[in-house]
């Protein structure tokens, strides 16, 4: 996996400084925003890693051991109308986990030895994208729904691989460009209904409603920086367990070429409860063809 990032980074970079400049039209990062659909026949292919760690959490006081939690996602969507208001995907996702004070990067060596580390490939989503009102063509809907591939979401040792339970999940996107096309506000309200056999796990029968608001500066076309605000609460639908929390953040765009970009991100859980208060370091690759 290391080695497939490490070469994937290096092909992307060349064909990316290796273009000839074009300042002439936006790049993809200005414009195939979130809530920006696909013509008939494009695809679109993101690869998007989060390394979650923490020593804190709402639960004690103080700092504890250390638990690092990635995930790997890979979404896939292509257009297929001639309007250019349906778009449709498959979503991949793969985990990795260690608890128990080991160091955040253990994550990465992608274990499973079953006592402080999990690995594996965890759920999978068919999805759809569409735009619900034409006249506003930067507002979109994408409906997904999560199946589990999990056996148990956490073992006799207590370490956690990911939810056993079925996910409904609607996310509404929307953004506006301001008339200097420097700036840029993107909106995200994701609601997520959580559902299944109630001893499977700990987020069945709870509703996720999670807004987030990012700010984008185009120093050039090819270049953005961006700070993000996201908040997330878990309403109890008969579970008997809710929990909320706050992220702050930052982070990077960059167009390597016409086809390929890379962001980078960072947050930081300022606050929550019935949760983790950790750090997130997050790196993305994106193909648009």
């Amino acid at each position: 996996m290391k080695r497939l990032l490490l070469i994937a980074i290096l092909i992307i970079s060349y064909q990316g400084f290796s273009q000839e400049d074009d300042s002439t039209s936006k790049s993809n990062i200005q414009t195939y925003t979130p809530s920006k659909l696909l013509n008939k026949g494009q695809w679109d292919i993101k690869w998007f890693n989060n390394l979650y760690t923490q020593t804190e959490s709402t639960f004690t006081n103080g700092t504890e051991p250390r638990q690092t939690f990635f995930t790997s996602s890979i979404d896939i969507f292509t257009g297929i109308s001639e309007n250019n208001r349906v778009n449709i995907g498959l979503l991949l996702e793969f985990r990795s986990n260690v608890i128990g004070g080991r160091k955040a990067l253990a994550a990465l060596s992608f274990g499973n030895d079953g006592i402080t580390e999990r690995s594996g490939f965890t759920s999978f989503a068919p999805a759809i994208k569409f735009n619900p009102i034409k006249s506003v063509g930067n507002f979109t809907i994408q409906s997904a729904f999560h199946i589990p591939l999990v056996d148990e979401e956490s073992n006799s040792n207590n370490v956690f691989l990911d939810q056993k339970g079925f996910i409904w999940q609607n996310r509404f996107f929307y953004d506006y460009t301001f008339p200097s096309g420097d700036w840029q506000i993107f909106t995200e309200l994701t609601t997520e209904y959580n559902f299944g056999d109630d001893n499977d796990s700990f987020a069945n029968d709870s509703f996720n409603l999670v807004p987030g608001i990012f700010l984008s500066y185009f120093p050039s076309d090819k270049f953005t920086i961006l700070a993000l605000a996201q908040h997330n609460q878990r309403l109890d639908l008969g579970n008997n367990f809710s929990q909320n929390f706050t992220a702050l953040g930052g982070g990077a765009k960059y167009q390597l070429s016409k086809v390929f970009n890379v962001e980078f991100l960072y947050t930081d859980f300022v606050r929550g409860n019935n949760t983790g208060l950790g750090k997130t370091f997050n790196i993305g690759l994106r193909a648009l063809f």
